[in-house]
């Protein structure tokens, strides 16, 4: 990061396994995300606990996911719970090279069957501008529950981010037909990033042939630099989603 640039990055690490869940690459995504060199991950599918995976699974880490990709690169990070069963529980995360002023997870999960949430950081990147706010997500698979989560996401920006303030919502928004976007745009003002640098939505799923545009990086008061779809080696053969990688001027 410059004096006035910072970068982000938004990537569901689909719990630390790749494609088909044979094989457990928690350790080469922590390296590609530390060579990506972003200020703040929004990551989605942190696995939290699960009480079998830590005990059969090689190489699980001694400590969670969220503390071990963290470790000594993002100082502050903050998890959410978002799916809960018996073996453990898994949500969305954020880490970030600078200090919390506070985070808070929101559930907002439509239906008792499909549990989802919403983590709202607030961060200071400058002293002397106003804190970021920045909300990781990761909406429901049918079209009912993503309306249902994207009027909550609506109400809680709208009720706890002053509109003067920059704003980054990222994550894997499982919507492929872009409705969110015209919600966003019309309700809120947001823009996404790689649509406004590139014209069109990054395609990032499957990451080894990425045809559906499931991530996104919304964004309001910053002003847009650029974005990359990262699908080169060795992205595509760790998780099934690509990361999305924007850099932004305060």
């Amino acid at each position: 990061m410059t004096d006035s640039t910072f970068r982000v990055l938004t990537y569901n690490i689909h719990k630390g396994f790749n494609v088909g869940n044979r094989r457990f690459v928690l350790h080469q995504i922590r390296e590609a995300l530390i060579e990506a060199d972003a200020d703040l991950l929004f990551l989605q599918e942190m696995q939290g606990e699960h009480a079998h995976k830590e005990k059969h699974v090689p190489d699980w880490p001694d400590r969670p996911q969220v503390e071990f990709i963290a470790e000594g690169v993002w100082p502050h990070y903050a998890y959410g719970k978002n799916a809960i069963y018996t073996a453990g529980h898994h949500g969305n995360a954020l880490l970030s090279k600078y200090p919390f002023e506070s985070f808070e997870n929101i559930n907002v999960s439509p239906f008792s069957w499909a549990s989802r949430s919403l983590l709202h950081g607030v961060i200071r990147v400058k002293p002397d501008v106003q804190p970021l706010h920045v909300v990781c997500i990761h909406f429901g698979l049918t079209g009912k529950e993503r309306r249902l989560q994207l009027e909550r996401l609506c109400q809680r920006i709208e009720s706890h981010v002053p509109h003067d303030a920059p704003l980054i919502v990222a994550g894997d928004f499982n919507d492929w037909l872009g409705h969110a976007d015209r919600h966003f745009y019309e309700h809120l003002g947001l823009k996404e990033v790689f649509k406004t640098t590139h014209g069109r939505y990054a395609k990032t799923f499957p990451a080894w042939l990425p045809v559906l545009t499931m991530d996104r990086i919304y964004f309001r008061g910053l002003t847009p630099l650029s974005c990359d779809r990262l699908a080169h080696s060795p992205w595509h053969t760790l998780s099934d989603h690509a990361p999305l990688a924007g850099l932004f001027q305060l």
